[in-house]
């Protein structure tokens, strides 16, 4: 199934990073994007530039952990316009940034309040956001082979090995990843389609604050590039830039007593945010 011109776009995590680059590559005149953030400075900027090229925005300052709240924004909005593209992107990560609450049973790479809000936001977020969607694209007559929708979900090359810099945040990753995999057969029994997107690092606030060396590092506007091309391919997995993504797969194939003297030696990821 491939929707390769999706008319109406929301996106999640849209006020910085691939968020709100993919919002920018998308906007155009004719085309409807939705755009989800916490930052309204920033969400605001976004949805100018947007309008700009053309684009009729809409903006909402949103916790991705609302279940609730999250099921009527986009229950709200599929009742106003069906979306066309829905990219599951907020996210966060942990590290050495953030509150540790005096909890000094462990390492100090992520805390226990910090493992808890990364997985609140990276995986209870993506539910939040991708179960309602489903729900809703299902209710959208089928249009021969067209899908009823698409659903993106943004996991990382982080998500194939567990690093003792960032456990909760891969972890987080490896968890979204195998739901949208999973989801990716199920849904298409129903005409909708599921892509999971694997970015390496990437040019955004998540990676600015990183004081360590980030090979193959990609300008954000080229990773949206990269995944939008994806998407409209409708590859299951998006996983880039190859030469670090066969670095994971390696790390992920080859026995953990072979690479743990390696992963022992990373530093640890300072907190921050798509």
């Amino acid at each position: 199934m491939v929707l390769d011109d999706p008319r109406s776009i929301l996106i999640t995590g849209a006020s910085s990073g691939i968020g709100a680059a993919l919002a920018r590559l998308y906007a155009a005149p004719g085309r409807h994007l939705v755009l989800g953030g916490r930052d309204r400075r920033r969400l605001d900027a976004v949805a100018a530039r947007c309008g700009a090229a053309g684009a009729r925005v809409e903006t909402r300052c949103q916790d991705v952990t609302d279940r609730d709240a999250m099921a009527e924004w986009i229950a709200q909005t599929f009742a106003s316009e069906p979306v066309d593209l829905v990219i599951a992107n907020a996210g966060i990560s942990g590290g050495t940034g953030g509150t540790h609450s005096g909890d000094t049973t462990v390492p100090p790479s992520e805390s226990q309040d910090q493992v808890e809000r990364i997985l609140a936001v990276n995986v209870s977020g993506v539910v939040n956001t991708v179960f309602p969607a489903i729900r809703e694209m299902q209710k959208r007559p089928r249009d021969g082979d067209r899908p009823r929708g698409q659903i993106a979900i943004m996991s990382s090359l982080a998500g194939f090995r567990g690093l003792p810099g960032a456990p909760a945040y891969g972890a987080s990753k490896a968890c979204v990843r195998s739901l949208g995999e999973g989801l990716r057969g199920l849904c298409a029994r129903h005409g909708i389609s599921v892509n999971v997107i694997c970015p390496g690092f990437i040019e955004s606030p998540m990676t600015d604050v990183n004081p360590y060396p980030m090979p193959f590092l990609m300008p954000v506007d080229r990773a949206a590039r990269v995944i939008r091309k994806g998407l409209a391919r409708d590859r299951a997995r998006i996983a880039f830039p190859w030469p670090l993504w066969a670095m994971a797969w390696l790390l992920n194939a080859l026995p953990l007593g072979w690479t743990d003297p390696l992963v022992s030696r990373m530093p640890e990821k300072p907190a921050a945010e798509h």
